[in-house]
């Protein structure tokens, strides 16, 4: 079965892993912090904070900002759960706005539609590796006294005129997952502008421990004395997850390169096909594509997934809408809240996409979609 995203080691990465099994740090020590500068760089210089994956980003980042029970997070719901489950975790109200019909991406107009006064985020996705519209997000947050937060999870390594993921949100979430445009295995990143939120972070990710001697609440102990504050988790990223991370990020260029020449060559080799939408994709970006979302019309999209895998062909459907999950209709949501999100969601299908796909993979995979389509 050709997957539809996997990793793409190499023994330059085997040997980094391998190093740091050699030395003397195994969990959170000093790859770990070369790890996190590395990815400050990339993101436009601000404070980074690890964490054990991309959900565990999205919750830290949340209670980095320090949400409290009656605040509303104004988020999408063609997501994974996470970007919202992190939310309510965090004892914030989930409110869903709806999507760009073409993009999947949430739409402006729709959060401005949503905002109250007691909005306190508005969390976008760059679904698929397109970042969105941030010149018109951060704008809607400022008038209510918001932050906007970029889940870019998908997205790393991209760009929005000309300003690199990670600068263009007050807080950006990563993800390592072994599918996305970089791996540590398991693994996710927490960046932010505001150095009192990252400091907030990285204490909840490290069980809230407080180690600022000019902090202390207990102040008749000795050197040893560290103390909790704030009850956090253990969210520490490893060294050894980070050893691979370094090394995957010296090759994040080429794995953008070729997914931009995947990108482009189903383009070019599906744009005549009758009863599917390819990507849309705006002038203003520059996207690293996680994955590729082509559309699947007149009612075919469940045929055409079951007939590509029994074909070898990998596909997946990314995502069911966030309040279609048992766990948000236990809550009171209801379908049809966000209509364009539902049609997204019953037409989309992932196609492969990965740095190491083939142009036989690619080919495999048109040859097939046009087969079952004509």
């Amino acid at each position: 079965m050709l997957p539809y995203g996997r990793q793409s080691i190499d023994e330059d990465d085997v040997e980094a892993v391998a190093a740091v099994l050699r030395g003397d740090w195994l969990t959170t020590g000093p790859t770990v912090t070369a790890y996190e500068e590395a990815l400050s760089e990339l993101a436009g210089g601000h404070p980074v904070v690890t964490c054990t994956s991309g959900t565990a980003a999205l919750h830290a980042a949340y209670s980095g900002l320090d949400l409290r029970a009656g605040d509303e997070v104004v988020t999408t719901p063609m997501t994974f759960v996470a970007t919202a489950s992190g939310a309510t975790l965090a004892g914030a109200e989930v409110v869903f706005a709806d999507v760009d019909p073409g993009t999947g991406l949430i739409d402006p107009a729709a959060v401005e539609a949503a905002l109250t006064e007691r909005t306190r985020v508005v969390a976008a996705v760059d679904y698929a590796g397109h970042p969105c519209d941030y010149d018109a997000l951060q704008p809607l947050a400022d008038r209510v006294g918001a932050v906007t937060l970029a889940d870019a999870a998908h997205s790393i390594g991209g760009s929005y005129r000309g300003r690199p993921v990670g600068d263009l949100a007050d807080v950006t979430t990563f993800s390592f997952f072994p599918t996305k445009n970089l791996t540590t295995t398991e693994g996710g990143a927490v960046v932010t502008k505001d150095p009192d939120v990252a400091r907030r972070v990285r204490e909840f990710h490290n069980i809230g421990l407080v180690r600022d001697p000019d902090r202390f609440e207990v102040t008749d102990q000795g050197p040893w004395h560290q103390e909790v504050h704030r009850l956090g988790v253990n969210y520490r990223l490893s060294d050894v997850a980070c050893a691979l991370g370094l090394s995957q990020l010296r090759r994040l260029p080429r794995f953008a390169r070729r997914r931009g020449e995947v990108f482009a060559a189903y383009g070019e080799a599906l744009a005549d096909l009758d009863g599917l939408a390819l990507p849309a994709m705006q002038g203003d970006v520059n996207p690293v594509w996680h994955l590729y979302p082509v559309r699947v019309l007149d009612g075919r999209r469940a045929e055409v997934y079951t007939r590509m895998r029994e074909a070898g062909v990998g596909v997946q459907v990314n995502y069911l809408p966030v309040y279609w999950h048992p766990a948000y209709a236990r809550l009171g949501y209801r379908r049809g809240m966000c209509p364009n999100a539902e049609r997204f969601y019953e037409q989309v299908l992932s196609l492969p996409m990965f740095p190491d796909l083939t142009d036989d993979d690619v080919a495999l995979v048109v040859d097939t979609l046009r087969g079952i389509l004509t």
